[in-house]
């Protein structure tokens, strides 16, 4: 038996292939809602201070894991948002 030669290495990848986001298939309603899906200004206004440390080099073990997670959910977002626009975009 053959095994696949790649796995999903991430949860970005996981959520990818859960979500499948090249399929439009959500109701306008469910898609106009998730395209809402943002994050807050006291998240952004984090997210631009543990930029800042990283390019600084001073970021701590436990930001550098914050930030990671961050980025990871951004991903998310933009995937279940690409999914939302095609969805609208496919009906009109």
């Amino acid at each position: 038996m053959s095994m696949p030669t790649s796995l999903a290495s991430s949860e970005v990848d996981i959520i990818s292939e859960a979500i499948s986001p090249s399929e439009g298939d959500l109701s306008p309603d469910v898609a106009k809602s998730i395209l809402q899906w943002k994050f807050s200004k006291r998240a952004i206004l984090r997210m631009n201070k543990l930029a800042r440390k990283n390019e600084a080099g001073t970021l701590t073990k436990d930001e550098k894991k914050e930030l990671g997670r961050y980025i990871r959910i951004g991903h998310m977002i933009n995937i279940v948002h690409a999914k939302a626009r095609l969805s609208l975009k496919r009906q009109g």
